[in-house]
């Protein structure tokens, strides 16, 4: 996923039709059981006389499983990309307008850290097989959404237990 600077200062588009594998992204996270390889569809054109911008999206499908229900499931994320690069030399500092932009020295671009970055970012902090999941049962284990088990989760303080029976008769 490289491109060179120059070129796309001239005034060239250029078109990144990419995939990458991302599994050192997921590595150390249980939830997440692998990720297909990420399809980068990316543009790069200049914005100014010294400034390149590149965007476009990243789409990726992910084997998860869920936070509440423990079910595996798949999900499809899109990442919107949008980045900007700026080439100068070594011994130039950014000034407070540039916080957003990416400085470089050298003339070729390599995506591949700034993607990664984006692919980790937009991962699910807690993935759900959907956004009413009602989880399993914390007394009998089972998964309340394929059948309600009828357990009582009612928790009662053990320092105010022996009130329960104060206003029976």
């Amino acid at each position: 996923m490289n491109f060179s600077f120059r070129d796309t200062i001239k005034g060239h588009k250029v078109h990144i039709h990419d995939t990458f594998r991302a599994d050192e992204v997921i590595k150390g996270r249980s939830d997440i059981r692998h990720i297909e390889p990420v399809d980068v569809d990316l543009t790069a054109v200049s914005e100014s006389d010294d400034r390149i911008g590149v965007s476009g999206q990243l789409k990726a499908d992910l084997g998860i499983i869920c936070s509440r229900c423990l079910t595996p499931h798949t999900e499809t994320v899109v990442i919107p990309f949008h980045e900007q690069f700026k080439l100068t030399d070594s011994t130039d500092l950014p000034t407070d307008d540039e916080d957003d932009v990416i400085t470089l020295t050298d003339d070729r671009v390599d995506l591949t850290p700034y993607v990664e970055e984006a692919v980790f970012v937009h991962l699910p902090y807690a993935p759900l097989c959907r956004e009413d999941c009602q989880g399993l049962c914390p007394t009998c284990g089972s998964n309340r959404n394929d059948n309600p088990c009828g357990c009582s989760n009612e928790r009662i303080d053990p320092r105010l237990a022996g009130l329960k029976d104060f206003f029976k008769k």
